[in-house]
């Protein structure tokens, strides 16, 4: 029997090419999305066994049940995917406190809950890969989609405190930061409007996914996922301050008048 991963967001984008490339690597995939997409899975995905289980990530009743899902396999897992996640565009004044709360619960508390069943699972096991999904925006504030920043700021420190305290049992952690991708991301938050509703210059998510998949199974902490652009554009947030990140972002978010 193949080993067995889990992927969250698999429907499309990013998610779904790491649920291809470790299906490639003969991993059964758990793929998990929102949408009726994720019912399609299994026709996308051959060679191996491809479970798709439809659940709202913004529902911790859903999430639990997920879990719960997942157990019922009674499967060990090897390797868990969080890569889940979305964004909100516009200014902080005008968006909605609702949505905001929506895409806290996705982005953070959801990972937070998935990532307790997974850890206590794998630790037991001794054995097992995490890679959690952040985000080059990880590195900078980032004015215009301000709630969507800290969500991926918060998930890539807990990804490296994580990856400490699972060492001693066995369990490796890794943090995927894609920069700009050319998936329906930007779309879906609204940022039509801005320089990210235009994906024309934007890094192929396939190539995001690889490089984090790369780094997975290779151990490695964290990996920025893209091109040298982005690798550069990793290097300059690291050397710049947060005034002239936010300046530099703002300009690239703010939508056009």
């Amino acid at each position: 029997m193949n080993q067995l991963a889990l992927v969250t967001g698999a429907s499309s984008g990013i998610g779904f090419h790491i649920a291809q490339q470790l299906a490639q690597r003969g991993y059964d995939i758990i793929g998990v999305g929102v949408s009726d997409r994720i019912l399609e899975l299994p026709k996308r995905i051959s060679g191996v066994q491809v479970i798709p289980l439809r659940t709202d990530l913004t529902n911790r009743n859903q999430v639990n049940d997920l879990w719960s899902r997942i157990e019922e396999l009674d499967r060990p897992l090897a390797v868990a995917a969080l890569n889940a996640g979305a964004s909100l565009g516009g200014a902080f004044i005008d968006t909605d406190i609702d949505d905001e709360l929506n895409l806290l619960e996705l982005n953070v508390v959801s990972q937070i809950i998935l990532a307790k069943h997974i850890t206590r699972h794998m630790a037991n096991r001794r054995s097992g890969r995490i890679l959690i999904t952040t985000s080059l925006s990880a590195t900078t504030p980032t004015p215009y989609e301000s709630i969507y920043g800290p969500t991926r700021s918060f998930m890539y420190s807990f990804a490296q405190g994580l990856r400490e305290e699972m060492r001693e049992h066995g369990v490796s952690v890794t943090a995927l930061l894609p920069g700009a991708t050319a998936t329906e991301f930007h779309d879906r938050a609204g940022m039509q409007q801005t320089k990210f509703g235009d994906n024309s210059w934007k890094n192929d998510p396939e190539l995001v996914a690889k490089l984090g998949v790369e780094a997975l199974f290779d151990g490695r902490d964290h990996v920025i996922g893209g091109d040298r652009q982005t690798r550069w554009a990793a290097l300059r947030n690291k050397l710049s301050s947060e005034e002239s990140k936010a300046k530099r972002f703002s300009k690239d978010s703010k939508p056009s008048q």
